[in-house]
């Protein structure tokens, strides 16, 4: 059985940071969308990478691809046809933005959860060293959590250590 990739999208798949600057990072767009509970207001702008679904879909000999967002089953619809993705599983969060008391990001035990011993490795701009250690303490494969920085998005080095990865041996955590 493949490795899980978890693709989060605020933050990896579109910089939402960079959304101030008057001019979009090279290679994306800027898309206007009206997710769910985006109601009131103008719409939600999300900067994408069309070249990012051809990275993704690079990887699936590698891993099987999941949504790990609090998109949830809409990144199938607003996301996914912009970077030429098919359907993708998602992680439906039982609880959004919980609170945790240990100082891990509220998506990390329900990474974990979901995971269910398969080794992972996980893109998300919340990811910090205590999630990096409750994964290694609380997962029993092996696991690449790879913070992204939510002012540029994934980028080549990102891409390059997901294709590495799996298969080296490496610990949980590494």
């Amino acid at each position: 059985m493949k490795p899980l990739l978890l693709i989060d999208i605020d933050g990896p798949l579109n910089p939402y940071a960079a959304l101030s600057r008057r001019k979009a990072p090279r290679g994306y767009r800027r898309h206007l969308m009206r997710p769910t509970g985006w109601t009131a207001g103008p719409p939600l702008a999300v900067l994408l990478n069309p070249d990012h679904g051809d990275e993704l879909l690079s990887l699936t000999d590698r891993y099987e691809l999941v949504w790990a967002t609090t998109w949830k089953d809409e990144a199938n619809e607003w996301i996914a046809p912009h970077l030429g993705l098919p359907p993708l599983p998602y992680i439906d969060w039982p609880d959004l933005h919980g609170v945790t008391g240990n100082g891990t990001y509220w998506k990390t035990r329900y990474v974990v959860d979901y995971a269910d011993g398969r080794p992972f490795a996980w893109v998300d701009d919340e990811i910090s060293e205590l999630d990096t250690a409750w994964v290694t303490a609380h997962h029993p494969g092996r696991a690449l959590l790879r913070r992204v920085d939510p002012r540029v998005g994934l980028v080549r080095a990102d891409f390059d250590a997901l294709a590495g990865w799996p298969g080296t041996g490496s610990a949980p955590g590494q």
